[in-house]
């Protein structure tokens, strides 16, 4: 019940203090508990957390990859047990080195270490799936001050030693409240106070913006007789706009190959051109006499240069194991679901005279992935496509991920989303402007460039990671002393 409640802590809920309470919960269950028990308690917590938090695979599988129910159910149950053996490491881990007690010692140091260190390995292998991380939780809440110095790691961290004062607390209240308090209040302050500096500053003049929002239904986007009344639809919306600076289409908001549109790209060029508008378009493009094809951002008119998209989706963008599971793509019926990916380090796309950080989609959910952009990008452009996901939690967690991007970088993000949550997304992570989702809209505002570096974009996961292992071989150290 307690890994089940979890998601509430993330958007669209936003009960932020879930994120140290649930796993206080979880941690006071491993008192006195051999290492098999207490492992077998954080895999219920886990399959609780992203058994809900994660529903939205299934989503995607069945609706709108195609998969029948039985299979996309096996599938996602599947992935949620993978994922569940992460906080079961944990459990294994804190009653093995700390011997089941719960003591200032394990849970302070070896507790947060443990949980830190997880979330981060959880973010590294099999290309990563950094979701449901403790840290996103607290965009609107006072650790939200450590994003810019020590990035969501170590905020997860951070929140990580609230539910270990939380446990120490409860598990022995008469001579433990008033100090875990003191400490509680103390750290929730130190964390605001932290979050006032501002470490980059303001350049240039502010730019009008347009993000041009579809909404196309993804089970019809690609069919050939959707393309001509898509492309009409994006053009009738962008030029009502051609007075902004910027305009911003979604992910593949263009359902075709550049090379299969030359002319309406050109029309599209010289319109932007001569009205002396950046337009950033999402479209696949393939490589002249090669199979490769790539999920890329194209600049047109007053920009220059184009993003190609580095981190891929595993089995949606393209297949792992290639050579053992070459057949499992006839399971998918997912257009475009071989793409190639782009370099890790690419030159950064100019918008509106500006070099600006692009990341497509699911990219952003790997801040350290986009920290080469730093100091030159002026500001963040997502584009992406929830579409995949329906009226799910998942455009709600990702809206909220990307929020912690421009805390992290103290930068605007633009994000252009095919069905929503399209948003304008200042330094401090509030939205300034949002687009209604499931309508066909244009949301217009004015966003500031930037410059400079912030603590995590100069240092990125190091000082979060350093911290963990650090307390980890003191909280293990400490528990061998008391043996």
């Amino acid at each position: 019940m307690a890994g089940a409640l979890t998601p509430l802590a993330f958007a669209p809920f936003g009960l932020w203090s879930l994120a140290f309470l649930t796993p206080a919960v979880l941690l006071l269950t491993w008192r006195r508990t051999r290492p098999r028990r207490a492992a077998l308690r954080g895999y219920l917590f886990g399959l609780g957390l992203f058994g809900l938090g994660t529903s939205w695979v299934y989503v995607s599988m069945h609706r709108f990859g195609g998969l029948d129910a039985p299979l996309a159910v096996a599938l996602t149950a599947l992935f949620v047990a993978f994922l569940a053996l992460f906080p079961a490491a944990v459990g294994w881990a804190f009653a093995r080195l700390g011997g089941g007690r719960l003591t200032a010692t394990t849970a302070l140091l070896l507790f947060p270490a443990l949980w830190g260190l997880t979330e981060w390995i959880r973010g590294l292998i099999f290309t990563g799936f950094p979701w449901l991380l403790l840290g996103y939780a607290h965009t609107d809440a006072p650790l939200a001050g450590l994003f810019p110095l020590v990035g969501v790691y170590g905020v997860s961290l951070a929140s990580a030693v609230l539910a270990g004062l939380t446990a120490w607390a409860l598990d022995a209240p008469r001579r433990r409240l008033a100090p875990s308090l003191g400490a509680f209040a103390l750290t929730l302050a130190l964390a605001w106070g932290l979050g006032r500096p501002t470490w980059t500053t303001a350049v240039g003049e502010p730019l009008s913006v347009a993000l041009v929002q579809g909404n196309v239904p993804q089970d019809i986007k690609w069919l050939p007789e959707q393309r001509a009344p898509t492309l009409r639809r994006y053009l009738e919306l962008t030029r009502r706009h051609w007075d902004a600076d910027l305009i911003v289409w979604p992910e593949t908001a263009v359902p075709a190959f550049a090379h299969q549109v030359p002319a309406f790209l050109a029309r599209l060029d010289e319109e932007a051109r001569r009205t002396r508008t950046a337009l950033l378009i999402g479209l696949p493009v393939r490589e002249p006499a090669s199979p490769r094809y790539y999920n890329a951002m194209l600049a047109l008119g007053d920009g220059e240069g184009e993003y190609r998209k580095h981190h891929l989706v595993p089995f949606g963008e393209y297949l792992p194991l290639r050579g053992l599971l070459g057949g499992l793509l006839d399971f998918f019926q997912i257009p475009l679901s071989d793409f190639t990916a782009g370099p890790v380090r690419q030159p950064l796309v100019r918008l509106a005279g500006w070099p600006v950080g692009i990341s497509i989609c699911y990219e952003d959910a790997f801040g350290e992935e986009m920290l080469y952009q730093f100091p030159d990008a002026a500001f963040l452009v997502n584009a992406s496509n929830d579409a995949w996901f329906g009226d799910s939690f998942a455009p709600h967690q990702h809206l909220q991920i990307a929020r912690a991007r421009t805390l992290e970088t103290e930068r605007w993000m633009v994000r252009a989303t095919n069905t929503g949550i399209t948003a304008l997304i200042d330094p401090k992570g509030r939205i300034r402007a949002q687009a209604p989702a499931f309508q066909v809209a244009t949301l217009t505002g004015t966003i500031q460039p930037r410059t400079g570096h912030t603590p995590y974009t100069r240092w990125g996961n190091a000082p979060a990671v350093t911290a963990a292992v650090v307390l980890l071989i003191l909280g293990w150290g400490l528990a061998r002393r008391r043996d």
